[in-house]
């Protein structure tokens, strides 16, 4: 009963200790104090008009609201770069007379991450990512906004994790 209370304060203190690397999103030690993200141009085949606007400033606001990096326009100590490099709408499933009952929207990046303080985290890789929904339904206006904000929340969070959280 007399060490319960040494011991029960050392795991507290370990458990504690422990922590201090990681914060609440889930990266570890960060050596960098700046990011910039560069604007991400639409090679695609199929152009949809401010798509790589949309995409370059939701990854910033991602590092942003997830970091206590400050973003920057050049000479930063981690760099996003890269293109998006493919829009497509595709037939998903189909019905008993031959007749799409479901389309997929695609969209594929290719993303250039490099970090000036440890080499070894850079990376060239695609990201991509899909927004299923009904054939009948046109993908234009709030089904289109909708489609590419899921779209874009999952690479976005993909590319973290791949350069900052590790995972």
């Amino acid at each position: 009963m007399k060490y319960t209370k040494y011991i029960l304060l050392t795991i507290f203190a370990f458990s504690i200790n422990s922590c201090s690397v990681y914060n609440f999103t889930g990266t570890g030690k960060i050596d960098a104090k700046t990011f910039q993200v560069n604007y991400f141009q639409n090679n695609a085949e199929l152009i949809e008009p401010g798509l790589d606007r949309t995409f370059t400033l939701e990854l910033q606001d991602l590092i942003l609201n997830q970091t206590n990096l400050n973003l920057v326009k050049s000479g930063a100590d981690l760099t996003y770069e890269g293109e998006i490099t493919g829009y497509r709408i595709s037939p998903m499933t189909a019905t008993a007379d031959q007749r799409a009952s479901q389309n997929r929207l695609t969209i594929r990046i290719n993303v250039r991450f490099t970090n000036k303080n440890k080499e070894t985290d850079d990376f060239e890789k695609p990201f991509d990512f899909y927004y299923d929904y009904p054939a009948e339904q046109q993908l234009t206006g709030s089904t289109l906004n909708a489609a590419i904000k899921e779209i874009f929340e999952r690479i976005t969070q993909d590319i973290f994790n791949e350069s900052l959280a590790k995972w």
